[in-house]
Order: C-alpha cells, then structure tokens, then sequence
C-alpha cells in the first residue's frame, strides 16, 4: 500500500510519524521503502544516518530511501512495483507532491496539534480530500493528533481537537501521541522509539496507532 503522512502546516510532527510507522513495518516484516516529497529533506536524512548505523551491525534493519518532488503520481505507481510498501512524507504544505500523492495513496495521515494554528488549517485539509478522493475513491484519511500536552488539565484540549477534526469530516484516531522528548533523541539518532527503551509509553503510543491503523494486518509475505 501507499502511506501518506501529510497536512498543511509544518511542526505537526509528520517525519517523526512516518519515520516510527517505517520502522514498525519492517520489524514486522514488511517491504518498506521511506519515500521523501519535502524540499528540507528530514526524512531522507533521518534514513541515510539510520543506514550509516547499522550498515555493519544490523543491514536487515536498514529502510531504503526515496527523493521525489513536483507531480509524483505516477512516479509513485512505478515505485510501488518495486516496494512491498511506500511511506510517503510531504512535509507541512499544500505542494505539487501532497496532491498528487493522494491520488494515488491508499491512506493519508494528517497530523495536527491541538493548537489553534493548526486547527485552522482544517478547511484546506477538508477541501484537499474532497478533490482528492472525486479522483481517487479507495483514499482512506485519518487525523491524528500529536504532541499532546501530557497536563491532566489540558485534556479537554485534546479532545477539542479531535471533535475539531471530525467537524471537517475527518476520521480521527483514539490514539495519539504526547510531547515526548524521546521522539526528538530517537530522531536524531537515524532510530525509532520502537528501538528504545527509555520511554515506554513512547513505544505504546506508535503500537497503538499502528494497531488502530492495520490492526492484526500480516505484512510478512
């Protein structure tokens, strides 16, 4: 399948998701490339460093890494008969390469944070998914809000937020993720929360959206 991690506003967290799901695909078994449609690169950069790791300990573990830009449609159809899977990073923009890839795509992931900056970007999304899916019908989108404030008292921000997302028509996981700084150390070691364990409920956040995304799905073929 065609996996996109994509929205309008930059910051939401979206290579940091597509980066964890990559890495839970593969220790799952699964043909998973990482492909990279954002002009900053972090998910290319993110793959070559995680390579330079484990080249020599763990090559199994390596996920090859893709570039692409501008209208990838049928770019992306041509990569899917070479990967098992495609993970597709957009960044935070309405571009060339986020329209283009939904036409294609058998699932979008729209990060947002529950803040009133990037709720404001839901109309855009909404309409993005009109458009997208009149062209491509099987184009399953789910929200799911990140970097949660993990105070008990701003709860009720993120269930706003959610009640925000399905306002515009959007299905929005139960799972989320909160402000973690293990998702940043992770990162910047070409690694996944998944491969540490200094923070296991950082682990249980990715298993959870991972399980309400494909449930007992066997990506082993």
């Amino acid at each position: 399948m065609i996996i996109l991690v994509a929205g309008e506003k930059g910051g939401a967290g979206k290579s940091c998701v597509a980066q964890n799901l990559s890495v839970f695909i593969k220790r799952e078994g699964g043909d998973i490339a990482l492909v990279d449609a954002d002009p900053q690169g972090t998910s290319y950069e993110w793959a070559a460093e995680r390579e330079a790791n484990l080249k020599d300990t763990n090559p199994a573990g390596i996920i090859p890494r893709l570039k692409a830009h501008g209208n990838i449609r049928e770019w992306l159809i041509e990569q899917s008969k070479r990967y098992g899977h495609l993970i597709v990073d957009t960044g935070g923009a309405d571009s060339e390469a986020l329209r283009s890839a939904m036409t294609v795509a058998d699932l979008m992931i729209a990060p947002f944070r529950p803040k009133r900056r990037d709720l404001k970007t839901l109309p855009t999304v909404e309409e993005l998914v009109k458009l997208a899916t009149a062209v491509n019908p099987k184009l399953q989108v789910r929200a799911l809000i990140t970097q949660c404030p993990s105070l008990p008292s701003q709860v009720v921000r993120i269930l706003d937020a959610k009640e925000a997302c399905r306002t515009f028509g959007l299905q929005t996981l139960d799972a989320v993720t909160m402000a973690r700084n293990i998702y940043d150390d992770a990162d910047e070691n070409g690694s996944s929360v998944l491969e540490s364990d200094q923070d296991p409920k950082a682990i249980e956040e990715i298993l959870s959206i991972a399980n309400e995304l494909w449930g007992g799905y066997k990506w082993r073929a």
